[in-house]
């Protein structure tokens, strides 16, 4: 019998760590052995996610950093912009870490430019989107932003062959993915029957979209991101328009996505548009392509839910990787539709 991987999770009481519990409690090969929270110190785990009532026991606790590496394999930092910095050095003296802020996901420079906020631990970490890196043998993962996993799965076959002239990303997000405390923009008056479109050309993921896709190919430079807020709790719908440098054929275009994703099991290609139920709940991109060649335009759509593949499933899809198990464990199951 294989030994269970012990995890932790620090900062266990919002979003993310409510849905990196209920994704673990379906893994047959890792046990949560610690949920950490100032706040609700000594407070059962489903005093605070009452979906996961019979499902945990545990309790949060507040524990040091080296009691939560010393009884853990591995462990999830699910906590604000600028505090994973200063508790992931001492987590990797003696364990592993998956970072789902966006403290490692830039350079330092780039952090501090974009996030307003001094770095303190200058050190790499993989980006962890698992169907474009190689993470096992990394001991920290920087687990991406949820509108650029969306983004990014997108448009990366195209940028591959560096056929790419320019981009324009337009997504809309559920309601979610502003976080568990109540904002102007989670009020159900401001946000039912209403799309809110906000921070149209500065929002902070275009620089991770950029870092990639100027990975593929260093002279894309007009990269675009809108993003928009709409009245669904869970998921992320991006339309990518790609303009290419030659007129692709709607046979050229498929064949390339089929290739590039080939042997990736969370990339489904569609062949209609797809939709926000297909992915809720789920792990996987769904992923459906057009051509307009009267403008050298590819429009591909891409969804994906945002608390799952956007964070929480897939950092759970990185531990997989990390630990050389198939990296579906735990996460085989479809989208909550309808």
């Amino acid at each position: 019998m294989k030994k269970m991987i012990k995890v932790g999770i620090v900062g266990g009481s919002g979003y993310t760590g409510g849905e990196l519990l209920r994704l673990l409690s379906f893994h047959p090969g890792a046990e949560v052995v610690a949920v950490t929270s100032r706040r609700f110190d000594g407070i059962p785990v489903s005093s605070v996610h009452a979906h996961l009532g019979k499902i945990y026991d545990l309790c949060f606790e507040n524990l040091s950093l080296g009691e939560v590496a010393g009884r853990c394999d591995v462990v999830f930092t699910a906590v604000p912009h600028g505090s994973a910095m200063n508790m992931v050095p001492e987590l990797l003296d003696s364990t592993m870490v998956i970072d789902l802020s966006a403290d490692y996901r830039l350079p330092p420079m780039v952090f501090e430019q974009v996030y307003g906020l001094t770095h303190c631990d200058s050190r790499e970490a993989v980006y962890g989107i698992p169907e474009l890196y190689d993470v096992a043998g990394h001991a920290l993962i920087a687990n991406p932003g949820c509108y650029p996993t969306g983004a990014i799965l997108a448009a990366a076959p195209l940028a591959s062959e560096r056929l790419l002239t320019s981009v324009v990303f337009d997504s809309k997000s559920g309601i979610s993915g502003a976080g568990a405390e109540p904002t102007a923009v989670s009020h159900y008056p401001n946000m039912a029957e209403n799309i809110q479109a906000y921070k149209l050309t500065t929002h902070r993921h275009t620089a991770e979209i950029v870092q990639e896709l100027t990975r593929f190919d260093e002279t894309l430079h007009s990269i675009c991101f809108t993003p928009h807020i709409i009245p669904s709790v869970r998921g992320i719908l991006t339309t990518a328009h790609l303009f290419t440098k030659k007129q692709l054929t709607s046979e050229e275009a498929v064949h390339l996505y089929k290739e590039f994703y080939r042997d990736k099991p969370f990339i489904r290609l569609r062949e209609n548009v797809p939709s926000l139920p297909g992915v809720r709940g789920s792990n996987f991109c769904d992923i459906h392509i057009e051509v307009d060649k009267a403008t050298n335009r590819v429009v591909v759509i891409s969804v994906i839910d945002n608390l799952v593949k956007g964070a929480s499933g897939q950092a759970i899809q990185n531990m997989n990787k990390m630990f050389n198990l198939d990296e579906v464990t735990g996460l085989w199951y479809g989208g909550l539709a309808p």
